[in-house]
């Protein structure tokens, strides 16, 4: 069976539920108490796009983009705009290679178009979504074909840096990163975030490759409890030192994460011609759901477009 690789890491449901939550904390007092009154919801679905892809097909490509697939010449290769970059390769190419940037501008436009309607569900549902796309836009392994390391010997790296040290590290990590700022261009941001992302590759490989050759293979891993179950992972002594190795990098994505979370939130209010959304605080609204995998279902994941 073929694991979903965005449920092996992705930020892992524990750092996507950390990245909405805390970017909550940085909007300002005009829609903060929106957020917050409706945190719970926020935070909880913020891994709904990862569990949509058992279900759905289309979903696997709007978390990635792998940049050294469209083009070797590096991100600026890759026209932004979605019309030029079809022109330049081909739907059919551009899917199977990772559509993130586009992604993140579409449930940017999704969520202000919910907010000048008033309409509590959609918002609800478009702020969890946006939150969790641009949380996967700053892995840097999620800008690159080797997104797991198969090509460089270096299976697990994927679930290792996003999922692992995050949920070992975090609790030493400062996550309050200010005030949420206007974004002028959701798509050229998005691109940059890409671009930062895809900078950092070189670094996440080449630090584990340096490791990995200083650790004999008994100290590397370890029969460590995680979810309730015993597994064979990277050691303790193994993620601390990759961690350390890092120098920080792992939490300054997670805190530029949640910055540019909050900075889209933001904007996408403005955008909307800043409307009350406190009257709608007080409204039903349903707790929809995306339905768990069901053991032994073939998944729909990322191996599947290659």
């Amino acid at each position: 069976m073929v694991l979903l690789q965005h449920l092996m890491g992705s930020w892992g449901f524990f750092a996507h539920k950390l990245i909405n939550e805390s970017a909550t904390f940085s909007l300002p007092p005009e829609i903060s108490g929106f957020f917050k009154e409706y945190i719970q919801y926020i935070t909880e679905h913020a891994v709904d796009p990862d569990k949509r892809c058992y279900i759905d097909t289309l979903e696997s490509p709007r978390h990635f983009i792998d940049i050294d697939d469209l083009h070797e010449s590096g991100v600026d290769s890759v026209p932004i705009h979605w019309s030029k970059a079809k022109e330049k390769f081909s739907e059919r190419k551009l899917r199977a290679a990772g559509i993130i940037p586009w992604q993140i501008d579409r449930s940017y436009t999704n969520l202000r178009d919910a907010m000048y309607e008033g309409n509590l569900q959609k918002i609800l549902r478009h702020a969890a979504d946006l939150g969790h796309y641009v949380g996967d836009a700053h892995v840097p392994l999620h800008t690159t074909k080797n997104y797991n390391g198969q090509f460089t010997n270096q299976i697990g790296i994927h679930a290792f840096w996003e999922t692992r040290l995050p949920e070992r590290f975090s609790g030493q990590y400062n996550l309050w990163v200010g005030k949420a700022t206007y974004i002028a261009s959701p798509l050229d941001e998005a691109w940059e975030i890409i671009r930062q992302s895809h900078a950092l590759i070189d670094s996440v490989l080449s630090l584990e490759q340096e490791l990995n050759g200083r650790f004999a293979r008994d100290q590397k891993y370890a029969y460590v409890v995680r979810q309730r179950n015993l597994k064979r992972d990277y050691s303790e002594k193994y993620a601390q030192a990759y961690h350390q190795a890092l120098n920080g990098m792992v939490e300054r994505r997670l805190r530029a994460s949640i910055r540019q979370t909050a900075n889209f939130w933001y904007s996408a209010w403005i955008d909307a011609g800043q409307p009350d959304l406190s009257r709608l605080i007080n409204e039903k609204y349903v707790m929809d759901t995306i339905p768990s995998p069901i053991s032994g279902q073939k998944s729909l994941g990322r191996q599947e477009w290659h």
